[in-house]
C-alpha cells in the first residue's frame, strides 16, 4: 500500500510540535460568553432604545398586557432581584416592559447558556438585546454565580426565573434556589413576579407567537419585596418565594380577598396544578385565568 504523502504547511495543516504543551481551548460561548461589552455606556444606550421602542411597543402589541403591583415596590431600593414564573418567549420583554424606569435600564436577565449564548453572534445579540447573562440551568454554577454576585453588588437589578425553563405543559415547575441564594449572598430582595396568560401567545414548541388581542387576560403582577429571615438557607427561601408567586397567581383565579386569606392560612394552590392525567391538567391550565370567566378545577 502506497502512503500519500502530506503536503507540508502552509499548503497543508499545521502540526504541533512533539514535546510542547497545547495551551487549553478557551470557550466563549454558553456559560463562558463574556458579557461585559454589553454593560458599557455605547451598548446600554443601544439597548434602551431597543427596549423602549422596540420590544415594549411589541410586547403590547402583541399582548396588551397589564401591569399591577407597582405600588408595592414603589420605595423599593435597587438592586433587586426579580424572580418570575415562566411560560413563554414573551416573557421576558413583558417583565422588562412591566418595570419601572429607574428598574428597567439597568436590569440584566439571568438567561439559559445553553440556549442564549450557542454561539458569538446569538450571544451578542442576546446581551445587547435584552442585557442577558449566561446562567447554567442545570445548577448554580460558581462563574454564573460570581457573575450575578458582581453585578447586584454593582447596582445591577437581576431578572430570573427560578424555574431553570419554559414550562412544558403551562403549569408550574418547582424553584430552583438560584435567586434564594444570590438574595442570601448579597443581601438584596427579591420580588415575586407573576406572568399570567403569556403561554397563550408564545407557548413552548411554538414557532412564532400568536398576538392575543385586547382584553385577553395577560397580566404582570409584582408581589411585595421579600428577604430571608434569620437563619433561613436558600431552600427554604426559595421555597417562600414560590408560594409568594403562587398566591399572585390565585388573584387571578379568585380574587384579591380570597388569595390572601388563603395565603394567610398556608393554603394556597401550587403552581403545579392539580396531580390529574395529562388531559385533566391540560384543561385546567387555562380554566379561570381570562378574568372575566374564572372556574375552578374539575
Amino acid at each position: 500500500m502506497r502512503l500519500r504523502a502530506r503536503a507540508p504547511f502552509p499548503i497543508g495543516k499545521a502540526t504541533w510540535p512533539q514535546g510542547v504543551e497545547r495551551p487549553p481551548i478557551v470557550s466563549r460561548t454558553g456559560v463562558d460568553y463574556d458579557t461585559g461589552w454589553a454593560r458599557r455606556y455605547p451598548a446600554r444606550l443601544v439597548r434602551a432604545v431597543l427596549v423602549d421602542d422596540v420590544l415594549r411597543p411589541l410586547a403590547h402589541v402583541l399582548a396588551w398586557p397589564r401591569v399591577h403591583g407597582l405600588d408595592r415596590i414603589e420605595t423599593l431600593e435597587a438592586p433587586a432581584i426579580f424572580a418570575a414564573n415562566h411560560n413563554s418567549h414573551i416573557d421576558t420583554s413583558l417583565l422588562l416592559a412591566g418595570l419601572p424606569e429607574r428598574f428597567r435600564h439597568r436590569t440584566a436577565v439571568a438567561a439559559a447558556a445553553d440556549y442564549f449564548f450557542p454561539s458569538r453572534a446569538v450571544g451578542a445579540l442576546s446581551a445587547l438585546a435584552i442585557g442577558a447573562i449566561p446562567m447554567d440551568r442545570t445548577k448554580v454554577g460558581r462563574r454564573s454565580a460570581d457573575l450575578a454576585a458582581d453585578l447586584l453588588d454593582d447596582g445591577w437589578n437581576l431578572v430570573i426565573f427560578p424555574e431553570g425553563g419554559r414550562s412544558p405543559d403551562g403549569w408550574g415547575q418547582t424553584f430552583r434556589g438560584g435567586a434564594a441564594y444570590l438574595a442570601l449572598r448579597c443581601g438584596r430582595p427579591v420580588v415575586p413576579v407573576h406572568l399570567e396568560g403569556t403561554r397563550r401567545i408564545w407557548k413552548r414548541g411554538d414557532r412564532w407567537p400568536t398576538p392575543a388581542g385586547r382584553g385577553a387576560g395577560i397580566n404582570v403582577t409584582f408581589g411585595r419585596p421579600m428577604r430571608p429571615t434569620a437563619g433561613e438557607d436558600s431552600r427554604r427561601f426559595s421555597t417562600r418565594v414560590e408560594v409568594a408567586v403562587a398566591a399572585l397567581a390565585d388573584e387571578w383565579t379568585t380574587d384579591w380577598w380570597t388569595a390572601r386569606k388563603r395565603a394567610a392560612a398556608g393554603a394556597t394552590p401550587t403552581l403545579a396544578g392539580p396531580r390529574a392525567g395529562a388531559w385533566r391538567r391540560a384543561w385546567a391550565v387555562d380554566a379561570g385565568r381570562s378574568g372575566a370567566d374564572r372556574k375552578a378545577w374539575p
